[in-house]
């Protein structure tokens, strides 16, 4: 047992914090497309064994040359899911946060192309699409600077936004000590924003979520048709637009090009948006934008 608990299990609690939205919205939607096609486990990657995570291949065991089968699936992502999905938000004008792994940003520069000309904000997923629990401190912050280092290459300015998804327990500290990130979205603990304290430090979190994610469609007991995803999609949707007539809440989604971007898939994701944008009093915005307004008007809670 540590002497001194480093987890928060109180948060908000029973405190009623007014948050108010821009327009006085009841629910600010953020909606993220992960971009990791090109960066995942391959030996042509230096790997030691093939990706096994988040693939049609529902438990994929790691095979130690290449995963021919397993790469086409993630290729998929890059070649034509990316596309499908970035022509449907643009046809419906809604903005994205793009979770983008700088290794597969730089072997994809048309990709980096649609992103700059439709103003999409980067958000930095790391160097690579890989889980870095075991990997040590000083490689995970190597990794952390080449990418931020990429990514402003590519784009002419640093990422502001970080998530890892597959973090290490130093992970949040390698972000608050690397000191350019504005939000860490590396929680999913909580349906607001907050900050974290350590030591003299203060950092916002801006948590994701795993479960308004098209991921479900690539684990057990997940989903496994449209109705599912656009139904459960409605249901916080609705729970979370009733719940901020009293007091604003947030709403994320996760998306990836090789999953939604499947043609059976889209079609609930579309239904989805629709059904967003018949209601009034919703702020479909960036998560950076979420991160600025919090920062402006809640760095006091």
């Amino acid at each position: 047992m540590v002497k001194k608990y480093p987890r928060d299990m109180i948060g908000y609690g029973a405190k009623k914090i007014k948050v108010v939205w821009p327009n006085n919205a009841k629910l600010a939607l953020q909606i993220v497309l992960n971009y990791e096609e090109g960066a995942e486990n391959s030996i042509l990657h230096g790997d030691k064994h093939s990706e096994t995570f988040l693939s049609e291949i529902i438990g994929a065991q790691p095979i130690k040359g290449r995963h021919i089968s397993m790469e086409s699936l993630y290729e998929y992502g890059s070649k034509r899911g990316f596309w499908r999905i970035h022509e449907l938000f643009q046809k419906k004008k809604i903005p994205l946060t793009i979770f983008a792994v700088a290794m597969a940003l730089e072997r994809n520069p048309e990709v980096c192309k649609a992103i700059k000309d439709a103003d999409y904000e980067i958000a930095c997923h790391g160097w690579r699409w890989i889980d870095y629990q075991n990997i040590s401190k000083s490689v995970e912050k190597k990794h952390m600077d080449r990418a931020i280092k990429t990514i402003k290459k590519i784009f002419g300015e640093r990422p502001l936004g970080w998530y890892t998804g597959r973090c290490s327990p130093n992970t949040r500290d390698l972000v608050m000590n690397e000191g350019g990130f504005i939000y860490d979205s590396d929680s999913y603990s909580d349906d607001l924003p907050y900050f974290e304290k350590r030591n003299n430090k203060k950092q916002l979190i801006v948590p994701y979520t795993l479960d308004n994610n098209d991921m479900r469609f690539a684990t057990n007991q997940g989903f496994n048709n449209g109705d599912q995803f656009y139904n459960y999609l409605k249901d916080s949707f609705d729970v979370l637009y009733k719940e901020g007539e009293i007091n604003a809440k947030m709403m994320s989604v996760g998306l990836h090009c090789r999953i939604v971007g499947k043609p059976g898939r889209l079609k609930s994701l579309e239904r989805f948006l629709d059904y967003v944008l018949g209601h009034k009093d919703v702020w479909i915005c960036k998560r950076i934008d979420i991160a600025k307004h919090w920062i402006k008007n809640y760095s006091n809670i």
